[in-house]
């Protein structure tokens, strides 16, 4: 595998970043020797990664594989100069409730930068929404009984890289335990793309607005997917919550995108509502209806989403119910905006009627209703991008974060 990236224009300057970066996962890489590339893991056994000063404390019988994270503190994994890629990050913790997977900030740093390309809760960074944890695997992310935390994503770097864990919670975290592996490289190109990953939350967002999965984000790269948590609310009863379609607004796209689903567990590649499921892209780790609670994922590996210019990411928060439910609902309170009405082949888009149907009019047709709702929304999104920083917002606060995740245990 060579160390250098060539330019070979715009449109092929993501597939060959790409293509590089996972040269080592290719088949035909297997046994061949690369030139200019050693081998680093980093843990607390060798926190710099240095060659031949791997297990120094308690005479080299594993004097130091876990160590402690007080409230408020902050522990580096990495901290390395000069060029490389990071491979595959491995951790476990003893206290993996949502409270504290919601509270530990999982920050990483490119080139020496000051602000972060990813800051993330860890739970959430690590494919499984809500802070929750569940046994699962796919292409990206892997956790395989249920108690720790697995990353494969390339993630390259010219000059450095920091990773860094930070307990924003009230208590002591007792026992940290984790690797990073992570090749050296003699030198990197200069068309390599960095990895970034967003987290947002909308408890309740503005009636009819779509939720926000990634903001607009300037630059040129590629978005590798997202997955995201619901947290359904209360008042809309057992009705079905995941109609919204996942819109993409790609290189100076702004009232309609270019890329556009056709709804929730469509995305994800499922139908008919969703059960659980974890395939090597996409998947559906938590369905609890009676809580209300729902996780799942989708990542654009087989099927990739480039951008030149800038690239937002949004879905509708939209659900359905008959006709007869949508009025019970809306008798009760409930907030919602019937958006469609009727069963095919006789469905009418309300929005697109002037005046206006009401749904206790007589010519309002009968069957399935699809309606605008408010529920709990949050979602780790991640990409790269061809700089290490980015302008988007910073992590929010913990309390925001932790808000009601008492009711998910």
């Amino acid at each position: 595998m060579k160390t250098t990236y060539k330019s070979y224009g715009r449109e092929l300057l993501f597939m060959m970043s790409f293509v590089m970066i996972m040269a080592s996962s290719s088949a035909q890489e297997w046994y061949k020797k690369p030139e200019g590339v050693n081998t680093r893991w980093t843990s607390f056994e060798n926190p710099e990664g240095e060659k031949g000063a791997g297990g120094k404390e308690n005479k080299g019988a594993k004097g130091h594989a876990y160590d402690q994270v007080n409230a408020g503190e902050t522990v580096t994994l990495l901290d390395v100069e000069g060029a490389g890629i990071i491979h595959r990050i491995w951790l476990t913790i003893n206290a993996r409730n949502p409270e504290m997977l919601r509270s530990l900030r999982m920050d990483m740093y490119w080139d020496g930068e000051e602000k972060p390309a990813v800051s993330v809760p860890l739970g959430d960074f690590f494919g499984v929404g809500l802070g929750r944890r569940v046994k699962f695997e796919n292409d990206l992310f892997s956790d395989p009984e249920g108690r720790s935390f697995n990353c494969f994503i390339p993630m390259p770097f010219k000059s450095g890289a920091r990773i860094a864990i930070t307990n924003e919670s009230e208590k002591d975290l007792l026992l940290l335990f984790y690797d990073i592996n992570f090749v050296k490289l003699d030198e990197a190109g200069e068309d390599l793309l960095y990895f970034h990953a967003y987290w947002n939350r909308e408890p309740q967002g503005a009636l009819g607005k779509d939720y926000e999965i990634l903001p607009k984000v300037l630059g040129t790269g590629r978005f590798l997917g997202t997955n995201i948590g619901v947290i359904t609310d209360p008042v809309y009863e057992d009705t079905w919550w995941g109609e919204g379609e996942v819109k993409m607004y790609l290189d100076g796209d702004r009232d309609l995108p270019t890329l556009i689903g056709t709804g929730t567990e469509d995305y994800i590649g499922s139908a008919w509502e969703q059960g659980t499921f974890a395939n090597r892209f996409q998947g559906s780790l938590i369905v609890d209806k009676e809580k209300g609670l729902y996780t799942f994922y989708r990542y654009h590996i087989p099927d990739p989403v480039y951008f030149y210019e800038d690239i937002q990411v949004t879905i509708q928060r939209m659900g359905g119910a008959q006709k007869e439910k949508v009025i019970q609902l809306l008798e009760k309170g409930a907030e919602l905006i019937p958006v469609t009405a009727g069963d095919a082949p006789n469905q009418i888009s309300l929005l697109d009627q002037d005046p206006p149907l009401d749904i206790h009019d007589e010519d309002f047709p009968p069957g399935w209703t699809n309606f605008y709702r408010k529920d709990d929304w949050s979602s780790t999104a991640y990409f790269y991008l061809d700089k290490p920083v980015s302008h988007l917002p910073e992590l929010q606060v913990v309390e925001k974060r932790t808000e009601k995740l008492q009711d998910t245990k």
